[in-house]
């Protein structure tokens, strides 16, 4: 019985971190302002339309969720840090569009088996530390024969070396905690669904950005704004050194993937069905 306890506590403890992480800076600006075409893109890609009930899996504020909405769609928005809901409340506002929005962790979703048309993550349930208990989640709240679709960072591509780049300096992942960019990997998507996915397509595609007019922007820009590098460099505040050396890391990394006007980040579109 103390085991399973410890294991409770050491999981609320893991979430909670999370939930912090995501709540530091301004993630709804960098969902905005530098991935914001990914939203419409996995809405499409998922043939998203009127009438279906729709769920944004780890939505942050809402860019999978906003597309799905103007498309017809009814759409439910979960996250772990309703913190962000707000600038997505204001987002559906604006647009005139509806959406509902619940707290919700994507490893345990408040939902009934079966109970939406479409599942879809945009560079979000990659980030849930336990990737089989996530991906059944998936799988169970979306109906037979309904749509899943995911966009993933890949581990070669832009976002997925950052996070490799930064791990020196990162706290220890927890006990059983996965790389977050293994979603952006076609074999472990396969691992993860199995034969509960049909007509699965997991197809590598690049993000064109152009929000930094050099690398150094787009350092200092994830330095102030994005959780999971805020919370490294806080870790390693008290040390310049390690700083520095951090500093410098990002903005070699940025500059191999900068052309001089954009950068390019690769990602993986994943689509496919609930079996049955």
């Amino acid at each position: 019985m103390t085991e399973f306890v410890d294991t409770v506590a050491a999981d609320r403890a893991v979430k909670e971190a999370h939930r912090s992480m995501w709540g530091m800076g301004d993630y709804p600006a960098v969902a905005s302002e530098v991935i914001g075409d990914l939203g419409p893109i996995l809405a499409e890609a998922c043939s998203i339309s009127t009438g279906q009930r729709v769920l944004d899996v780890a939505a942050g504020s809402g860019n999978a969720a906003l597309a799905a909405a103007a498309r017809g769609a009814r759409v439910v928005a979960g996250d772990l840090t309703p913190e962000l809901f707000e600038a997505g409340r204001r987002s559906a506002s604006d647009r005139g569009l509806e959406i509902e929005w619940r707290e919700a962790d994507a490893e345990a979703m408040p939902f009934a088996d079966g109970e939406f048309d479409a599942v879809i993550s945009c560079v979000g349930v990659m980030f849930a530390p336990h990737h089989q208990v996530a991906a059944d989640e998936l799988i169970r709240v979306a109906r037979p024969g309904g749509a899943i679709g995911l966009i993933d960072w890949t581990p070669s591509g832009f976002i997925g070396r950052m996070f490799a780049v930064m791990k020196p300096y990162a706290a220890p992942p927890p006990p059983g905690a996965q790389p977050p960019p293994l979603w952006g990997d076609r074999a472990h998507i396969r691992e993860l669904f199995g034969d509960r996915v049909v007509d699965l397509r997991c197809e590598v595609r690049q993000l064109d950005v152009d929000a930094f007019d050099r690398p150094a922007a787009f350092r200092d820009y994830f330095k102030a704004k994005y959780g999971p590098t805020i919370a490294v460099y806080q870790r390693i505040a008290a040390e310049p050194e390690k700083v520095k050396e951090l500093d410098a890391a990002l903005e070699d990394l940025a500059t191999e993937f900068f052309d001089g006007t954009r950068m390019h980040w690769e990602y993986l579109l994943v689509t496919g069905r609930r079996a049955g």
